[in-house]
């Protein structure tokens, strides 16, 4: 049985759609919710998958700064799992730790990004077999201004036009998505419901979308679909791994 942890920075940035895939595939899973205060976990031995969610905080984020966001903390436990050949999925500020933890520092993203538009695939992502279902060009979910960073290993799997970095491969089993094809209508509104200052100061860029934009989607199913099926490739490596390991 799989089992799984995520970590849930604010209640407004949660898992959404990957709930769903949970319950479908009918995983275990545990939470730490740092926004009550709920510990990160001291083993990790029964815990195969750590999946750290979003939110408004940095790597770079200090105590003094949020009380109950551990930066360090988050950091060495994802370097835990990566060191065990566990498998390590971020999304956005996710993302942002995987590569923190990794020795590679947060950068700004070129351009900020909310709302939704295309993510490409990059030639190395045009011939990786976790995206093989993924189309050339699809709009996902995005709600960022930083992204990133780059480990000398990394490979960028795709990218849109105002960030360079959408899907990182850390490695094999370590992921980080700056985009977020966990949305549903759910994060959608919690999320906009507490940014609406920022939406106002950044609604004249580019890539920003407006409310009306925002609220009019109702389908996410494209994009939840293809997050369930790289994560069930990510799954399938996993088993493999572990099976290979125990045969020697």
């Amino acid at each position: 049985m799989i089992k799984l942890h995520i970590v849930i920075h604010e209640q407004f940035e949660s898992p959404g759609a990957i709930m769903d895939w949970i319950s479908k595939n009918g995983y275990e899973v545990s939470f730490s919710r740092v926004y009550l205060n709920e510990e990160l976990p001291t083993t990790i031995n029964n815990i195969d998958v750590l999946i750290v969610m979003g939110g408004p905080q940095s790597p770079n984020t200090t105590k003094e700064e949020c009380p109950y966001f551990d930066a360090t903390a988050e950091m060495a436990l994802i370097k835990n799992f990566i060191d065990h050949q566990k498998v390590v999925i971020g999304v956005c500020l996710g993302a942002q730790m995987i590569g923190h933890a990794l020795g590679a520092p947060v950068e700004k993203s070129p351009e900020p990004e909310i709302g939704y538009f295309p993510i490409m695939k990059t030639k190395e992502g045009h011939t990786h077999p976790k995206l093989v279902h993924f189309p050339d060009n699809v709009a996902v979910g995005h709600w960022h201004g930083d992204m990133a960073g780059l480990t000398p290993e990394a490979r960028v799997l795709a990218y849109s036009q105002g960030c360079p970095r959408q899907i990182i491969e850390y490695s094999d089993l370590v992921y980080g998505l700056q985009c977020h094809m966990e949305f549903n209508t759910s994060c959608v509104e919690g999320l906009i419901e507490n940014s609406l200052e920022e939406l106002a100061v950044l609604n004249p860029r580019k890539y920003v979308d407006s409310l009306e934009i925002l609220r009019k989607k109702n389908d996410f199913d494209q994009m939840n679909t293809l997050l369930f099926t790289f994560l069930d490739y990510v799954i399938k490596d996993y088993k493999n791994k572990k099976e290979q390991a125990y045969s020697f």
